[in-house]
């Protein structure tokens, strides 16, 4: 019960490494807001976790507020925040790339975990206690093709996570970065219109094989919103398998 007591909210919680972490912090005590935009699979995890379903668009600021209002309001605060959220967009070439892609990209992966984060952060503050997760990508380490206003919103949310890292620093409030690599809600969708690049990417990997959620993810997100991070802060940990040691040749087929 290394959760037990804490108050959770989870972004994108309704499938995948959201799910994931949602069920371990429930398993390990936590009270957990599953903030999902899919009513169905959101309401389907809180129900299966006993926690709280709150339909949520993460990029309407409008939302993200009343996300934190609602576990203040019905927990008694916020202790613990994963900003896990993204919406799949199309692979396609920088130059076929559209503002409106970017900005969609940016207000769901960078504005929304920084309007969360913004929310939250009074509350955790006014209790000396807080973890921040923000769910990064390889992709935008590795500079991977077609996905471009992930990769940049990804790394941007690695800079918001490192920068807000310094700053809260002493108030008790620790915030770090998670790269998966790991089959994905996201990466599901993806892959089930081509299994044998499913194969291959899992082939690249260097222990031969995508991360599970469950079992490979949700226990460093557990690691992190833990008492046991209390000295680790600004970093970002690589659950990948190893595909960050020397990169990993993701070059899809873009017409």
């Amino acid at each position: 019960m290394r959760l037990e007591g804490r108050v959770a909210i989870v972004t994108g919680a309704g499938d995948g490494i959201g799910a994931a972490v949602a069920r371990r912090f429930a398993a390990e005590g936590a009270r957990v807001l599953v903030a999902e935009v899919n009513e169905e699979t959101g309401r389907a995890v809180a129900d299966a976790i006993g926690g709280r379903f709150l339909r949520t668009d993460v990029g309407d600021k409008a939302q993200v507020l009343a996300m934190v209002d609602t576990a203040v309001r019905e927990f008694g605060g916020v202790d613990i925040l994963v900003n896990n959220a993204w919406a799949v967009g199309d692979l396609g070439r920088v130059e076929d790339k559209t503002d409106e892609m970017l900005a969609r990209g940016m207000g769901i992966g960078f504005y929304g975990p920084f309007r969360a984060m913004r929310a939250a952060f009074p509350h955790m503050r006014e209790r000396g206690w807080g973890r921040v997760v923000n769910m990064c990508s390889l992709n935008g380490v590795n500079a991977h093709m077609g996905t471009l206003e992930y990769n940049a919103a990804k790394e941007a949310l690695r800079t918001l996570t490192r920068t807000a890292a310094r700053e809260w620093a002493p108030t008790g409030v620790v915030v770090n970065a998670i790269c998966p690599g790991a089959k994905s809600a996201a990466f599901r969708r993806r892959m089930s219109a081509n299994p044998e690049l499913e194969k291959q990417v899992g082939a690249m990997n260097p222990m031969g094989r995508m991360g599970d959620p469950d079992e490979d993810v949700a226990p460093a997100a557990l690691f992190l919103a833990s008492e046991d991070a209390r000295y680790v802060t600004g970093n970002t940990l690589f659950v990948d398998g190893g595909s960050h040691i020397n990169g990993v040749a993701w070059a899809p087929d873009l017409l």
